[in-house]
């Protein structure tokens, strides 16, 4: 299955090698990606402290704004386990039993309101300049028309749960999430996918990093466990933005407040008890599996 939009296309990934050992972190966009990006970065390394910024030690293959070739020679030239970064469900990634795949979802309501942080967050104009200069804009009639943004923060919302791609390559929004999370539950038990729910880290971080450390086979040294959770601790990571944060430098109006709260909840905040039948008629158009939504919006 191939997934792409005006910043991402999952093609890029033919191109890619595989080691043993490869981790691969794919999440729908806003459910913790670069909080397990920097866990996994400070198991596979047994440090904190990073010599380059995050976004070197696990680049995103999928995105378009930076030179594939470039990517894949960091990624050849690497000495450490690799750890790759996507928003590309399972069923369009490369697949091998040799790779273990790190999947993260959260509340689908909590991905929605920082997915539109996030958006209000971009300097767009620096991102269709990168574009261009990358990867060119030959293709744009191939995809969908970006629509400007609506002015009211609950008709985004809405916009994120019920818009509806032209075909699923293009799928975005709650679309891309409940592929994402369908691709992921259906292959939950095998043993090299590792799914994480947003709301275990917040709820027990040492307890879900030791859970991952496993499952990847890692074994940190016992009196570096403190040092690890706090660096993986919210506050930690927004001290840390110019290493952790995608894309440093290039494409934010306010590089710290990519890590905008870290809270789960906020859609309380937009949509309340006299949406509950919209919501769920959006979520049940495209997830019917009850175990999967029971999981996903545990609280």
């Amino acid at each position: 299955m191939r997934y792409r939009s005006f910043i991402y296309d999952s093609d890029r990934w033919a191109g890619f090698r595989h080691r043993p050992g490869d981790i691969v972190i794919t999440t729908p966009p806003k459910c913790g990606t670069t909080w397990t990006q920097n866990i996994v970065a400070m198991l596979v390394l047994g440090t904190s402290t990073f010599d380059r910024p995050v976004a070197h030690l696990s680049p995103w293959l999928d995105q378009v704004i930076r030179p594939l070739d470039e990517v894949l020679g960091d990624l050849d030239a690497m000495e450490h386990r690799r750890f790759i970064k996507s928003h590309t469900p399972i069923d369009g990634l490369p697949w091998s039993e040799e790779i273990t795949y790190v999947v993260v979802l959260r509340d689908p309501r909590d991905a929605a309101v920082s997915w539109d942080h996030h958006a209000h967050n971009m300097d767009f104009e620096r991102l269709v300049a990168l574009r261009a200069e990358v990867h060119g804009m030959d293709d744009l009639a191939e995809l969908p028309p970006m629509a400007p943004p609506l002015e009211d923060p609950q008709d985004r919302f809405w916009s994120y749960m019920t818009a509806r791609a032209p075909a699923p390559e293009f799928a975005s929004g709650f679309e891309l999430y409940a592929r994402h999370a369908a691709a992921a539950w259906e292959r939950r038990l095998d043993p090299n996918v590792v799914l994480v729910h947003y709301a275990d880290l917040q709820q027990d971080l040492e307890g879900e990093m030791r859970r991952i450390a496993e499952r990847l086979d890692i074994d940190a040294a016992e009196e570096r466990w403190p040092e690890l959770v706090e660096a993986a601790s919210f506050s930690s990571m927004k001290a840390r933005a110019d290493v952790l944060v995608p894309n440093a430098g290039q494409i934010w109006l306010d590089q710290p407040a990519f890590f905008h709260r870290g809270t789960s909840g906020q859609w309380r905040e937009l949509i309340g008890e006299d949406d509950a039948d919209r919501y769920q008629q959006a979520v049940g158009d495209l997830l019917a599996d009850e175990e999967l939504l029971s999981w996903l919006h545990r609280p």
